[in-house]
């Protein structure tokens, strides 16, 4: 991924945050078949593994080997920027569209799980995180389907751990504008129903003094 050096995510807790509000995450592989991706939601273990889970149909399980180098990509919202957001565009027209965005690369090794406690592990790791963002008190748990109906879902999964090497990131939030295009811009993107692309636009403002 091209990063220049003005656009580069270093901050571990934006990094985090990508990761955590855009959890399903493109992973792609090159293998002997040739480039494979599938779309899966991720989260990181509390031993900082990526946690995450496959059809038994997917071939995925079987192309990708230990050793076999993979690659996470997460995306959270992005937004096309016209130059209408600039005011100094009145001034002197030298400006072009371009587009905002912030995602995390994040490489490493898969190792497939088949046994019934690293599915379970998994499917309830996704299940509990996500059901109480959602429902609250109300969160839907895998003791509430029927025994045998869970345990037949279970079967057609295979349980996966990626194990990271290294993380680039790039956040590209108009920080190479003057501050006036920047504010502009930031406005312009919550016009355009980007709110909180914006907000995060505008807590960079704060947060640099």
């Amino acid at each position: 991924m091209y990063i220049p050096p003005h656009f580069e995510e270093v901050s571990a807790s934006s990094v985090a945050s990508v990761m955590d509000e855009a959890p399903l995450a493109c992973v792609v592989a090159h293998t002997e078949d040739g480039l494979i991706a599938n779309h899966l939601p991720l989260l990181k273990s509390p031993k900082g593994e990526l946690i995450g889970h496959v059809a038994l149909a997917n071939d995925m399980h079987r192309l990708i080997t230990p050793r076999l180098e993979v690659l996470a990509i997460f995306r959270r919202d992005d937004a096309y920027v016209s130059p209408n957001y600039y005011p100094t565009k009145a001034k002197h027209h030298r400006h072009v569209p371009t587009w905002n965005y912030e995602v995390v690369h994040v490489y490493g090794t898969l190792i497939f799980q088949h046994d019934d406690h690293a599915k379970r592990s998994a499917v309830g790791l996704l299940t509990r995180t996500h059901e109480r963002r959602l429902n609250g008190e109300n969160a839907w748990r895998m003791a509430d389907a029927p025994t045998d109906y869970m345990e037949k879902m279970l079967d057609g999964i295979v349980a996966f751990k990626m194990t990271t090497t290294r993380i680039l990131a790039k956040s590209k939030l108009s920080q190479n504008r003057e501050e006036l295009d920047y504010i502009g811009t930031v406005e312009g993107l919550r016009n355009a129903g980007k709110a909180a692309m914006a907000e995060r636009m505008t807590r960079r403002i704060s947060e640099s003094g």
